[in-house]
C-alpha cells in the first residue's frame, strides 16, 4: 500500500499503476482486512479535502506492479508509505490502522510545517537540541518563499523551520534577496550556522541541501525509531554514552564527520543512551560504568570497540576505519569462534 500525496480522486483509494504513478499483495492476508478501512479513509479524506491535488490516498498490487515495488524498495505487506511533493518520506505510516487515525495522520501532514517569527529575539530562546532552518523574506507571496514551505513539507520530520517576514527579519537581509540559513544541533555538535549560498528558485537544489543538513551523519537510535533504522539495511556503529553526557557524543560527531564520510554508504552512525540501552551493553559484558564505549551491530553479533576512552580524537578516526573496514570483509565474523581476539585483530595495520 502506497500512501501518496500526488492527484485527485473521487472515492476509495486510487488504483496505482507504474503509469500514473511515476503496496499490496492480492493473496495477502493482512493486506485484504486493511483494505476496506482504507478505502473508507480514503473516502473520507476526499470529503475533507475536495480540492483537486490537495491530497489522495492509492494503493499499489505489487503482485501486478513489480517495478513500483522495486521503485520504492517495498519488501513487506502492507506497506505505507507517503510521498511529498512526488518525493517518499523516510519514514513509513507506523500507526494505528483505522479510518479515524488515517484521517488524524493526513489532517496532520497538510498541517504548515513553518512556524513564524514576530522578532529576532524569538530566535535566541529555540531549543539547543534540535536542529533549525529559518528564512528570511520579505514577504509571503516571494516566489522563494514557496519553494521554501515545499522543502519544509518534506523535510519537516528531520528540522524545525522557522520564518520571518518584513520587519521580523529586514536587518537580516538585503530587500528583495531572501536568506535561508541552518542551525545545528548545539547539544550534539560544535558546527556553526550555514548560510545557504545556491538558488532559491531551484526546489531540487534546496532539498538537496536542506536534507543533507537535516539529516544529519550522526543519528540518535531510540526505541521508537529503531526499527525505521534496521529497515535501512546498514549495519550500526553505536557509541553508547550516559544521558548526561555531550561531550562524547560531540567528539564522535566531530571523528565521523572528518574521517568516516566515505563510509556512510556501508554503515550508519548512531548514538546510544547506554542507561536506556543496558540491555545490548550486557551482552557486551558492559554496564552504565563502562560508558562511553562504541560498539558495531551487524544485527548477527555486536563487536566491541577497545580502548575508547584512552584514544586521541587524532587517531580515533582510523581505528574506527579500521574497525568499520574489518566487518565489510568479513573478518569480524572470525570472532564468533574467537571472541576474545578482537583487540589484536581489529586494530591491525
Amino acid at each position: 500500500i502506497v500512501y501518496v500525496f500526488y492527484n485527485p480522486t473521487d472515492s476509495g483509494a486510487v488504483q496505482l499503476t507504474q503509469q500514473n504513478l511515476d503496496m499490496t499483495l492480492e493473496w495477502c492476508r493482512f493486506s485484504n482486512i486493511l483494505m476496506p478501512v482504507f478505502d473508507e479513509a480514503a473516502d473520507k479524506v476526499t470529503q475533507e479535502f475536495p480540492d483537486a491535488g490537495k491530497v489522495v490516498m492509492g494503493k499499489v498490487d505489487c503482485d501486478k506492479e513489480g517495478s513500483v515495488a522495486t521503485r520504492f524498495h517495498i519488501t513487506k505487506y502492507p506497506t505505507l508509505k507517503v510521498i511529498r511533493n512526488g518525493q517518499p518520506a523516510k519514514k513509513e505510516y507506523r500507526g494505528q490502522r483505522s479510518t479515524e487515525a488515517f484521517l488524524s495522520f493526513v489532517k496532520k501532514q497538510l498541517e504548515d510545517p513553518i512556524k513564524e517569527f514576530k522578532n529576532l529575539q524569538e530566535l535566541t530562546v529555540l531549543e539547543s537540541d534540535k536542529r533549525i532552518v529559518i528564512g528570511y523574506f520579505d514577504r509571503r507571496d516571494q516566489p522563494e518563499y514557496n519553494i521554501f514551505r515545499r522543502v519544509a513539507t518534506n523535510v519537516k520530520d528531520d528540522c524545525q523551520f522557522y520564518v520571518g517576514f518584513d520587519e521580523a527579519s529586514r536587518t537580516m537581509h538585503p530587500a528583495g534577496q531572501p536568506i535561508i540559513v541552518f542551525r545545528p544541533d548545539r547539544e550534539r555538535s560544535n558546527d556553526l550556522d550555514e548560510t545557504y549560498t545556491g538558488s532559491l528558485t531551484n526546489f531540487d537544489e534546496l532539498h538537496i541541501w536542506v536534507a543533507e543538513k537535516c539529516v544529519p551523519l550522526v543519528r540518535e537510535i531510540t526505541f521508537e525509531n529503531a526499527e525505521e533504522l534496521t529497515e535501512e539495511g546498514l549495519p550500526f556503529l553505536i557509541l553508547f554514552h550516559s544521558p548526561d553526557d555531550t561531550e562524547s557524543i560531540k567528539r564522535f560527531t566531530e571523528v565521523v564527520q572528518m574521517e568516516l564520510l566515505s563510509e556512510k554508504q556501508s554503515i550508519n552512525f548512531l548514538t546510544a543512551d547506554g542507561k536506556k540501552f543496558a540491555h545490548p551493553l550486557h551482552h557486551l559484558g558492559k554496564g552504565e560504568k563502562d560508558l562511553p564505549l562504541i560498539a558495531i551491530d551487524s544485527f548477527r553479533h555486536m563487536y566491541l570497540f577497545p580502548n575508547y576512552k584512552d584514544m586521541e580524537i587524532s587517531i580515533l578516526g582510523s581505528c574506527i576505519e579500521n574497525f568499520i573496514m574489518d566487518l565489510i570483509v568479513m573478518k569480524l565474523f572470525h570472532l564468533i569462534k574467537h571472541p576474545h581476539s578482537h583487540q589484536k585483530v581489529l586494530l591491525k595495520n
